[in-house]
């Protein structure tokens, strides 16, 4: 059971020494090894975005994702992305192309002029030659796509609306899977209307979740999503219908959809998902008393933690809560567990929510894939009974959370103000490529760098915050107001190079500085 919000609001120094369970006490901050001050920070090469661009002058970059492909980095800004070579960068980061994509419907948005502009908020690989992009093009959301080599663009434009926001702030992901476009966003200028949506596929038909349905979605905002075995996975924070008793509070969750899902029957759940379920993720402190940090930040992509395939996500605590802010990972196959597990409902709108009997969930079982499983016997998903279609429509909750590993978080830092924002992670660090090395960008310009081991099934975790480094320069960032929040992390291994991603600059930091060592420190 979770701790009301108001034992939340108890100070830190007199609630942290109660979290404890069998003589353990709760995890203290660690100290660094080393800390990069702004001496050498100031001398890292940065990227401000197109400088004869008046409105960058003006604005700044307004950064808003990085993807890296091979050797190349893709920045992606308001009105413009960059490639930049990753093999020539060390010195000083200068685009080898650009595309400029501006709106030319400014003038239908005056009264609305920080958003007049065309933020590109999706930018995806399609396929091994062409990058897919969408940008808010001043309220009227548009995709195009472009040659991955040269950033010309290909073919016509198409409509952006639910693979794109309508404006900046609003979050959104997105991915290719099986030719299949899959996305989470707003498809209103209100966001009102909150999607995971599928399009853009040859054979496979147009679905998303049912609309206005909080069961489904209640205020998400969208982080990651990745594509693993039958299923797309999207990875968010939303508002929590099972625990309203005292007020809104945010829960994280991972929802999943499978890649054959054709929608329902004509009476049920057409052109709408007939596979999607949704579970809690667990970040907290165990002990008499748990401590939990319940709001996602960021996410990586699927790696290997004990040999065993797992994302690992930072977690901050509620808004209105102590501040705080953890590492928690996550084995896929507890998530599959998660989803395997009981349903959760409530009876009616006075009672608590609790576990659908086993005796009342349909067959096949809700939330499979057709052709596998329980619908083994089913082609598609438009020909499942009337009662699993109905279920899942009511039902896309699981009952069951998603532990962490270990059952307790990585790492912690919850004495300090600034939150964390960011995660990168490097599981073949050192000589011997058979270290996990962990970044974390904070909302305060700095970035940790963090030594992490996990030796056996059951082995608990040892890390050493290694360098505390202060990244952010307002004298190559600062252009109306410091921003200093770490908006993105991006690692090049093979330069050995982390780029740093704030709202005005794109900073190049060197993963490790053993020149700096006259002997080796452990």
């Amino acid at each position: 059971m979770r701790p009301p919000p108001l034992l939340l609001a108890l100070t830190l120094a007199s609630f942290l020494p109660q979290l404890s369970s069998g003589g353990t006490p709760f995890p203290q901050d660690l100290e660094p090894i080393s800390i990069v001050g702004r001496e050498s920070s100031y001398l890292f090469p940065s990227f401000q975005g197109l400088m004869s661009d008046n409105d960058t002058v003006r604005l700044g970059l307004d950064f808003q994702r990085m993807l890296r492909i091979n050797r190349m980095l893709y920045i992606a800004a308001r009105d413009h992305v960059f490639a930049i070579n990753l093999a020539s960068s060390s010195e000083q980061i200068i685009p080898q192309q650009k595309l400029t994509w501006k709106t030319k419907d400014v003038e239908k948005c005056t009264s609305y002029i920080d958003e007049c502009y065309n933020y590109i908020k999706v930018l995806v690989p399609r396929n091994d030659e062409t990058l897919f992009a969408c940008g808010t093009n001043a309220f009227n959301p548009t995709c195009r796509n472009y040659k991955m080599s040269t950033l010309e663009q290909e073919g016509e434009e198409v409509v952006g609306q639910a693979r794109c926001p309508f404006e900046s702030r609003q979050s959104n992901v997105g991915l290719f899977a099986g030719g299949d476009f899959y996305s989470a966003t707003m498809t209103d200028f209100l966001a009102s209307d909150a999607v995971i949506y599928r399009s853009l596929g040859e054979s496979s038909p147009v679905l998303r979740t049912v609309k206005y349905d909080s069961k489904w979605l209640r205020e998400p905002h969208f982080l990651h999503a990745i594509e693993y075995g039958n299923y797309v996975y999207f990875f968010l924070s939303e508002i929590a219908v099972e625990y309203t008793t005292l007020g809104k509070v945010v829960f994280s969750r991972v929802a999943r959809v499978c890649k054959n899902d054709n929608g329902g029957s004509p009476r049920v759940l057409e052109r709408y998902w007939t596979s999607f379920l949704k579970a809690r993720l667990n970040c907290s402190v165990p002990g008499d008393s748990f401590f939990y940090f319940d709001v996602l930040q960021s996410l990586t992509n699927v790696l290997q933690i004990n040999h065993r395939p797992a994302v690992l996500g930072v977690f901050t605590t509620q808004a209105n809560s102590i501040t705080g802010s953890a590492v928690c990972a996550f084995y896929m196959d507890d998530i599959e567990k998660a989803f395997s597990g009981k349903f959760k409902e409530q009876r009616n709108s006075e009672t608590a929510w609790t576990p659908v009997p086993e005796d009342q969930v349909p067959k096949p079982r809700p939330g499979c894939c057709a052709g596998e499983g329980s619908a083994a016997a089913y082609k598609s998903s438009t020909t499942f009974p009337d009662d699993t279609l109905t279920f899942i429509k009511s039902y896309p909750l699981m009952d069951e959370s998603v532990p962490s590993v270990n059952d307790r978080p990585y790492f912690t830092r919850t004495t300090s103000r600034f939150k964390l924002t960011q995660i990168a992670v490097d599981t073949s660090a050192g000589p011997n490529k058979n270290h996990t090395v962990v970044f974390l960008g904070s909302d305060n310009g700095h970035v940790l760098k963090i030594l992490a081991s996990t030796e056996g099934a059951n082995a608990s975790f040892s890390s050493q915050l290694l360098e505390d480094i202060d990244v952010y320069n307002p004298s190559k960032c600062n252009v109306q107001g410091e921003d200093r929040r770490v908006l993105g992390l991006e690692l090049d291994r093979d330069h050995h190079a982390l780029f740093v991603a704030f709202s005005s600059c794109v900073i190049r930091v060197p993963l490790s500085r053993c020149s700096d060592y006259t002997t080796c420190k452990k």
